[in-house]
C-alpha cells in the first residue's frame, strides 16, 4: 500500500514538474506600439504622422488622412456576386448585375498583346 502510494506521488509529482515549460519569447520581449507620445503630449505614428484621439492620422491643417465615406462610396454600386440566383430569404432572385471581367479577360492564360503566346490569328 505504501508502495502504491509513493508511485503515484511521484507520477504526480513528474506530471506536475512536466507543466514547467519555458516562457515563449513573445510574452518576454514586449511590442512597442506603433506611435510615441511627443513632450507636448501629441501621439506620433512611426511615419512621423500627427494622431488624433481616435488614432487616425492627421495632415499639417489638422484634417483626417484617407477617411472614405463607404455609404457614399457604394451609393451608385449596382453589382452583386450573387445576382440572378435565387435568395430563399427574399423569396426571389437577387437583384443588380455581375461585375464585367476586365478588357481581355477572356482570352485565357498566356495570350494576347505582350504574352510569348501568338492569338489564334498568329499575330502578336
Amino acid at each position: 500500500m505504501a508502495a502504491t502510494r509513493a508511485i503515484v506521488v511521484t507520477a504526480i509529482g513528474l506530471a506536475i514538474g512536466g507543466c514547467n515549460q519555458p516562457t515563449p519569447d513573445y510574452t518576454l520581449n514586449k511590442i512597442p506600439p506603433a506611435y510615441r507620445t511627443a513632450a507636448d503630449g501629441a501621439r506620433i505614428d512611426n511615419e512621423d504622422y500627427l494622431l488624433d484621439a481616435q488614432g487616425y492620422r492627421l495632415n499639417p491643417s489638422g484634417q483626417r488622412i484617407g477617411e472614405v465615406d463607404i455609404q457614399a462610396t457604394e451609393a451608385n454600386e449596382t453589382s452583386n456576386a450573387v445576382a440572378g440566383y435565387y435568395i430563399s430569404g427574399l423569396g426571389a432572385k437577387a437583384p443588380g448585375t455581375i461585375a464585367a471581367p476586365s478588357e481581355g479577360a477572356g482570352a485565357g492564360v498566356g495570350a494576347g498583346p505582350g504574352s510569348a503566346t501568338p492569338l489564334i490569328s498568329g499575330s502578336r
